[in-house]
């Protein structure tokens, strides 16, 4: 697979991933309101599992929704 990823798309996802990790983690560490029972863990989880994939997607500059979509963002240069 090609890089697709690059610009602004991976600063993006550079900020954005580990920060949705962050906040994750926090849930699963009871800094939120335990009221909300399950919906927080679930919430915690989806936003970890998220976090890891833009974070990954970032470093090594592949999408593969990206190139299912068509979407290249990476710029090859002049040609």
């Amino acid at each position: 697979m090609e890089k697709n990823v690059g610009g602004l798309d991976r600063i993006a996802r550079f900020i954005v991933g580990p920060l949705l990790i962050i906040v994750g983690l926090a849930a699963f560490a009871g800094l939120f309101t335990p009221a909300l029972g399950t919906t927080v863990l679930v919430l915690a989880a989806v936003s970890v599992l998220v976090g890891a994939v833009l974070t990954v997607t970032a470093a090594t500059q592949k999408c593969p929704l990206n190139s299912v979509i068509g979407l290249d963002t990476y710029g090859k240069g002049p040609a």
